[in-house]
């Protein structure tokens, strides 16, 4: 479903363990109008009985039902480069999101 680099692994990681509750990572696709789909990431304090969870390591990234489709074959990298650092999301049947 999704793949989650080791680079991106790393850095989930080191940010979960500055959240105090955070269980994990979730990723989501929402409506962003004339632009199209956007991702989000929030950390979560709990899961859904709807949630699949995708463990790498000691890290748990969640997606909702809704988003699972849509983020089927996806790969979550952390990039850190002179142009900025940030989480990449690459989606064969979408354009490349970066978010910083």
């Amino acid at each position: 479903m999704v793949t989650i680099t080791e680079l991106a692994e790393v850095k989930i990681k080191e940010l979960i363990k500055e959240e105090e509750d955070a269980v994990g990572l979730r990723i989501y696709v929402k409506g962003g109008g004339c632009s199209g789909y956007q991702y989000g990431m929030s950390f979560e304090d709990k899961t859904s009985d709807d949630d699949t969870i995708i463990e790498k390591g000691d890290v748990k990234v969640i997606v909702d039902s809704q988003s699972a489709p849509m983020l089927a074959g996806a790969e979550v990298d952390y990039v850190d480069s002179l142009q900025g650092s940030g989480f990449s999301i690459k989606n064969p049947s979408q354009i490349h999101l970066w978010l910083r």
